[in-house]
């Protein structure tokens, strides 16, 4: 897309941003447990959107990011943190060690002409002095270089493909170049700035990295010419923090978990990826309160270095005992959810799509049941989304824990139909500015966000009264009746027995 275009459709998408509404829930009133109905109505989109400001000053304030590593990320732990001690929580800051790449190359050379050319993660790295091959432009439309097709008509062997980003994953992207023949996949950004801290998802085929906007047009007019692409790096340990806290009420043994990657990328303050989740989960565990009368107790997490590859969520996941795994009934994730070009995702539980990744453990299709009748209630229509593995569910997922949850969209772009369903502008990403400098406070679809806040807190109530449909285990009330029931037929027994002493 031209950048004239894309300006007009990104102006078309902040005309399309409301104004925060009165509550975070919808007019009509799910069926659910009355401190389901009590606590969607007290999480406000005003209520979450001032934890919003507070991570957009805390970017401000610490170079524009809050970033896994970086003074940022500290504070927007510290903030959360703060908040959920001060409302009575029992709160921990685990830390995690991890291994970060240190650059040691990362250019690709044409013409004498160097161009900084950013690896992906879960990329190979070169080979020192790098690899050289022709320069293969992809033809750019709205998915570029997401379909085999688009490698058709020209001789991909040995080359280094040239791909703008945007309408599928960096993966598919480099997939589809490695089927081509390519050696190497330069990625260039659809909006301005560097392509930096994403990734490839699962290991790589063949070296990827990402190169600026500015730089990839540039490249583009150098097609055939040959090019060098160097990318490599060492690993240095480092260390960072999660931030958990849990209701002082409720059964341990059969913990409700909602997780948001509290993170952002090093390139901007990451107001939508993922400062929605964080702030949503937030405001809910702050309206639930830390002694809400549940029989489930209810664990929140905020999780670092997502952006790095789910490191977070995944070391912590890993750290816990198969007992202690056991008792968290269900995981929650909340992964972007204020997206300027909303969709209404909810995480297919049970593989009804048939796309990608399969169902989750047993459980997700339920959960997935309980986002949608919410929903459907009311009257906001939503589609499934795949478990990918592109967020912080990965873990849990892997060791069998049931999850679910809700995605307004990231890099995808909006079809004609969803455009129709839910309003928005065709032909354009969800969010186009997804990992970049524009991911601020003006980069947020207040009534999606305030449509999805109310979701999350339904539905996190609703499992903190009970989880029977997860899991089997009813909530108090049912176990009363049932011991109450056992206890009756003990004693009517018991005196049925006395009645036949006197037979002779």
């Amino acid at each position: 897309m031209s950048g004239r275009s894309k300006l007009a459709a990104v102006l078309a998408i902040s005309a399309l941003v409301a104004a925060p509404t009165a509550t975070a829930s919808a007019a009509a009133e799910p069926a659910g447990p009355a401190l389901a109905k009590k606590l969607a109505k007290k999480v406000t989109v005003e209520g979450v959107n001032r934890h919003l400001i507070a991570f957009q000053r805390i970017a401000d304030r610490n170079s524009g990011n809050r970033a896994a590593l970086t003074p940022g990320y500290s504070a927007s732990v510290d903030y959360v943190a703060g908040k959920l001690r001060d409302e009575g929580f029992i709160v921990s800051t685990p830390t995690f060690d991890f291994d970060v790449m240190v650059t040691d190359a990362e250019q690709a050379r044409v013409g004498g002409v160097n161009y900084q050319a950013l690896i992906m993660t879960a990329s190979p790295q070169t080979p020192a002095g790098g690899v050289t091959g022709p320069l293969r432009v992809v033809p750019e439309d709205a998915t570029t270089g997401c379909e085999a097709s688009d490698f058709a008509g020209q001789d991909f062997t040995g080359s280094i493909a040239l791909i703008r980003r945007g309408g599928c994953t960096f993966e598919q992207k480099h997939l589809n170049a490695f089927a081509a023949g390519a050696i190497a996949v330069l990625v260039s950004n659809n909006v301005a700035g560097p392509l930096a801290n994403v990734t490839l998802t699962n290991p790589g085929k063949i070296p990827t990295g990402g190169v600026s906007q500015a730089d990839g047009t540039t490249l583009a007019t150098k097609a055939g010419s040959p090019i060098t692409v160097d990318m490599r790096f060492h690993l240095e340990t480092r260390t960072e923090r999660n931030v958990i806290a849990e209701t002082r009420t409720g059964r341990k043994n059969n913990v409700v978990m909602a997780g948001a990657h509290l993170d952002s990328v090093e390139v901007g303050p990451g107001i939508n990826d993922n400062g929605t989740g964080s702030a949503s989960l937030l405001e809910t565990a702050l309206q639930l309160g830390s002694r809400p009368k549940v029989d489930n107790a209810v664990r929140f997490a905020w999780w670092g270095a997502e952006e790095r590859g789910l490191i977070g969520s995944t070391k912590w996941v890993q750290s816990l005992t198969f007992e202690q795994q056991l008792d968290i009934a269900l995981y929650l994730n909340f992964d972007m959810v204020g997206s300027p070009n909303a969709a209404y995702f909810i995480y297919d539980g049970d593989d009804s799509d048939g796309v990608g990744a399969g169902a989750g453990p047993y459980g997700s299709a339920q959960i997935e049941k309980a986002f949608a009748d919410y929903f459907a209630a009311t009257g906001v229509p939503t589609e499934g989304t795949d478990f990918s593995g592109r967020s912080d569910y990965g873990e849990f997922i892997a060791q069998g824990i049931p999850a679910g949850g809700l995605f307004t969209g990231a890099e995808g772009v909006k079809t004609a139909a969803q455009a129709a369903k839910w309003g928005g502008t065709a032909g354009v990403a969800y969010d186009p500015c997804y990992h970049a400098k524009c991911d601020n406070l003006g980069n947020i679809d207040r009534k999606a966000l305030g449509r999805n806040a109310g979701a999350i807190a339904f539905v996190t109530a609703t499992y903190g009264v009970s989880t029977e449909d997860v899991n089997g285990v009813p909530p108090r009330a049912k176990r009363a009746e049932t011991r109450a029931a056992a206890a009756k037929m003990s004693t009517a027994a018991h005196a049925d027995d006395h009645s036949h002493a006197a037979v002779a």
